[in-house]
C-alpha cells in the first residue's frame, strides 16, 4: 500500500481507509445496507449506517427527487 500510494503520489492509503470508501460509495450508490454490513462482517446494519453514511449528505434530496418521480410516473388515474 505504501509503494503504490507513493507511485500514485497520494499520502500513505491504509488498508481500512479502502474499505471507509468501498463502504460509503457503495452506500452512496444505493446498494443493499444489509448487502454492504454483510460484506463488512458487521452484525448489525445499524453500524454500518452508522459509520459509513454521513459522507453523503445530499442523499436527502436525491431521496426527494426519486420520490416525486416515482410519483410523476405512478399517477392512479
Amino acid at each position: 500500500m505504501e509503494r503504490g500510494s507513493k507511485k500514485a503520489g497520494f499520502e500513505k492509503i491504509r488498508i481500512h481507509d479502502l474499505r471507509h470508501s468501498d463502504a460509503s460509495m457503495l452506500i452512496h450508490l444505493g446498494v443493499n445496507p444489509v448487502a454492504i454490513a454483510k460484506r463488512l462482517g458487521h452484525d448489525k446494519v445499524e453500524t454500518t449506517l452508522n459509520t459509513y453514511s454521513h459522507l453523503y449528505p445530499k442523499d436527502d434530496t436525491r431521496t426527494v427527487d426519486l420520490l416525486e418521480e416515482f410519483d410523476k410516473n405512478n399517477k392512479i388515474k
